[in-house]
Formats: C-alpha cells, sequence, structure tokens
C-alpha cells in the first residue's frame, strides 16, 4: 500500500510508521470474523479467533503460577494476542482436520509475512519474532503460551458434553494425542487433561 495516505482516506497521516500501523490495526479487525470450531461455553455459538486470542490471554495472567518453568508473562500474553493473526488469511484450520493440515504451516508463513509486513520494519521483526517462537515452543513462554491454547478448546468441548468433537468424529485418543503438549507447559493442566479425559 501507497503509506502517504492511510487507508483512513478522510485523513492524511504525515508520520508513515504512525499509517502502516493503523493501517495493520485496521486489518487486525478481520480476526473477528475468523470463526472458530470451538462453541462458548455456553453452547450458543462458535467462538471467533479474536475472542479466543483475548481468551488465552487473560487465561495466561489468571494461570501463570501453573507454569512449570518461570516465565515472562507479558511475552506469553504478547504471544497468545499475535498468535492467530495469520488466520485473516489462513483461516482456522481444525486440529482434527488431517487434509487441511497438511498444507496449513505454508499457508500460515505466507500469511504472517503479508500481516505483519504490513507494520513498520522493527515491529514487523518483533511481530514476527513472537509468532515464530509460539510455533516452535522452544522456550518456557512458548510451551505455556501452548498449553493453554491447547487446553482452552477442550475445556470448551468438556463443558459443551463434546459438541464439536462428536460433530467431526473426534476420538478420545486424537484428542489425547493432541494434548500431549500441554504437560510440557503446565504439569497441573496436563493432570487436568488427564481427568477431563477420564
Amino acid at each position: 500500500p501507497d503509506y502517504q495516505e492511510s487507508r483512513m482516506n478522510r485523513i492524511l497521516i504525515e508520520d508513515v510508521s504512525l499509517a502502516r500501523q493503523i493501517d495493520f490495526l485496521i486489518e487486525m479487525d478481520k480476526l473477528k470474523g475468523v470463526e472458530r470450531r470451538s462453541p462458548l461455553v455456553d453452547g450458543s455459538r462458535l467462538e471467533n479467533s479474536a475472542e479466543h486470542s483475548w481468551h488465552l490471554a487473560l487465561m495466561a495472567m489468571t494461570l501463570v503460577g501453573q507454569a512449570n518453568e518461570p516465565v515472562d508473562l507479558a511475552r506469553v500474553v504478547r504471544m497468545l494476542l499475535l498468535h492467530d493473526i495469520v488466520e485473516i488469511d489462513a483461516g482456522d484450520t481444525y486440529a482434527y482436520d488431517v487434509n487441511g493440515n497438511l498444507d496449513k504451516a505454508d499457508r500460515e508463513q505466507l500469511a504472517a509475512t503479508r500481516l505483519f509486513g504490513l507494520l513498520p520494519a522493527n515491529q514487523t521483526a518483533d511481530f514476527r519474532v513472537l509468532w515464530e517462537e509460539f510455533e516452535a515452543r522452544t522456550t518456557p513462554e512458548a510451551r505455556f503460551a501452548n498449553a493453554l491454547d491447547r487446553f482452552m478448546p477442550l475445556l470448551h468441548n468438556y463443558l459443551n458434553d463434546g459438541w464439536s468433537w462428536r460433530e467431526h468424529g473426534v476420538t478420545a485418543e486424537q484428542i489425547r494425542r493432541r494434548m500431549e503438549l500441554v504437560a510440557e507447559g503446565s504439569a497441573a493442566l496436563g493432570d487436568l487433561v488427564e481427568a477431563i479425559l477420564a
């Protein structure tokens, strides 16, 4: 885009960095329209990816004491707020969709390049590093963030009598395999996963 004029075409934003940031934020509004397969706790509808990210950030603030290792909470929250941004372009790929997961990484890499590329260069690099850290699960923060990201849909499904699992024919064994990573970030949540599955 031409950053001499923002997408907010009624006003001229002379600061190019500010124009890029505003355009990025406008684009992020699209995350509210990405429907996930997880129902709300009350079962009234499916959640969207923006709601999911917000709820995970709140979950991290609440459960930080359950992480296996000391974590930088601010870094975890930033990761959780960024981790699904790529779904604006790549869509939400259901965790148990074998075919959809075949090209998920490629679709998400392309989306990350475009979406984070809307920002000024320093923020592009910073946001991309956080997103890649989350994906790689190599730091205590990323392991804890991933544990939360996997645990929350399990909790929602449990509270809705397995609603999306039943709808998609997901087996207990598939769920157990997907949930194995939860214990890597939080043994306490890993134990809770086992109790829920039992």
